[in-house]
């Protein structure tokens, strides 16, 4: 990988959670490498400049961040591998088809999690890198809880943001140790956030939340009909297309979970229409039990489900509102 495909973070050798204080500092250091006086070349020089000065400016790095600018994810395979394992894309996007080598064994989802690259301070010293996120930070299952965002409908919102949490974290998670849910993202693809992102191993499910009255609905691919009344759920599928592009390695989904007021995970029922012929599924529409089962097979379905893909948890990371 050449540094030009690196991120700013992985330039300057510094965590993604460095203060300016690193960051200066990790600066000078690059600099004093980098520079053509020194033996360095111009060229990388240059990269160091623009990594440290957009990263030490709030306004900028901020920016940087939400935009999920790339680094080397995908790229980190494990010793002895000779090209990176990476899924097969979401329907409608540009992303290559599945790749794994047949020699390799399919981890299960119930393992404990592995870490790639490993978190091997003699490695990382061997190399004169950092990790791009604390271990600590790294082996945590869930980062950051719906808050306050706009005016309007914030209470409500939050808490059926809340209620998609705990059902997966109760759910979910225990049965897939390398799963992380990131809530709260940047959407790539306009102003809005993503409520919930679901990573293991090389899949990726993008999550928003409803909550509607009990009873049956049906689901046509675009809108969900009940008492010949239609609604429009949260608008996913430009934002999975997005995601999609920005994380190729990975199979991006989107997903809306309808609650019930009173909690039944199995209410409303969700029933599918037959839908235009060939159209993409991007987006499934499911009750709370239907999320469970679908994100417990797709995540589990994926190659190496058991891993934890450092480099990309912390771009997600970077994009929290």
């Amino acid at each position: 990988m050449t540094e030009s495909r690196s991120s700013y973070y992985e330039v300057l050798r510094v965590a993604v959670t460095a203060t300016d204080k690193e960051i200066k500092v990790a600066y000078r250091r690059a600099a004093r490498t980098a520079h053509p006086d020194h033996g360095g070349d111009a060229a990388a020089f240059r990269q160091v400049t623009a990594a440290y000065e957009t990263l030490i400016d709030p306004t900028r790095r901020k920016a940087y961040d939400r935009s999920y600018a790339a680094g080397t994810a995908g790229r980190t395979a494990g010793a002895g591998d000779s090209e990176a394992h990476f899924d097969a894309p979401a329907a409608g996007s540009h992303a290559s088809a599945t790749v794994h080598r047949p020699s390799t064994p399919r981890n299960t989802a119930g393992d404990p999690a592995l870490y790639l690259p490993p978190y091997d301070s003699a490695a990382f010293e061997a190399a004169g890198t950092v990790p791009l996120i604390p271990f600590s930070q790294a082996s945590q299952q869930v980062h950051g809880m719906p808050r306050k965002r706009g005016i309007f409908g914030a209470e409500a919102r939050i808490q059926r943001e809340m209620r998609t949490v705990q059902l997966i974290t109760r759910q979910v998670l225990p049965a897939i140790p390398a799963a992380r849910l990131v809530n709260g993202l940047q959407s790539p693809a306009d102003n809005s956030h993503i409520d919930h992102a679901l990573m293991s191993g090389y899949r990726l499910a993008l999550i928003g939340s409803m909550l509607l009255p009990k009873g049956a609905y049906a689901w046509d691919g675009q809108t969900l009909n009940h008492g010949g009344r239609s609604i429009a759920p949260p608008q996913l599928a430009h934002v999975v297309r997005a995601m999609q592009d920005i994380f190729p390695e990975l199979n991006v989904t989107g997903w809306t979970v309808i609650h019930s007021p009173d909690g039944n995970l199995h209410e409303p029922v969700i029933d599918r229409h037959r839908r235009t012929s060939g159209a993409g599924e991007t987006v499934q529409v499911v009750n709370a039990a239907g999320l469970v089962r679908g994100l417990k097979h797709f995540l589990s379905s994926g190659p190496t489900p058991n891993t934890v893909n450092v480099p990309i948890l912390a771009r997600l990371l970077r994009g929290m509102h």
